[in-house]
């Protein structure tokens, strides 16, 4: 999973695409962004809500198909919470 797959797999567990922003920062979404690493100058990906211009919930990955499998595991589980989505029988 990368972010160009992160919206396809969001929609097979019911994510709307308005709860996600991939690629900028959006008020009233989780965000997925890549970022250049202040120690080694590697990439880096983030990923946060972002609510008012502040950042929550903040997370920095060195791997991009890490820091997508974290934001899509937040956001499955939320459906599962929710019982939008489960396990089968």
């Amino acid at each position: 999973m990368n972010t160009e797959s992160l919206g396809r797999w969001l929609d097979a567990v019911g994510v709307p695409h308005e709860v996600v922003s991939v690629g900028t920062e959006s008020d009233d979404t989780w965000c997925v962004l890549r970022a250049e690493d202040a120690g080694d100058g590697g990439p880096v990906w983030e990923v946060f809500w972002r609510e008012q211009g502040t950042r929550y919930d903040w997370a920095r990955f060195t791997d991009e198909h890490v820091a997508c499998h974290y934001l899509f595991g937040r956001l499955t589980w939320a459906q599962v919470a929710r019982g939008a989505v489960g396990v089968l029988p």
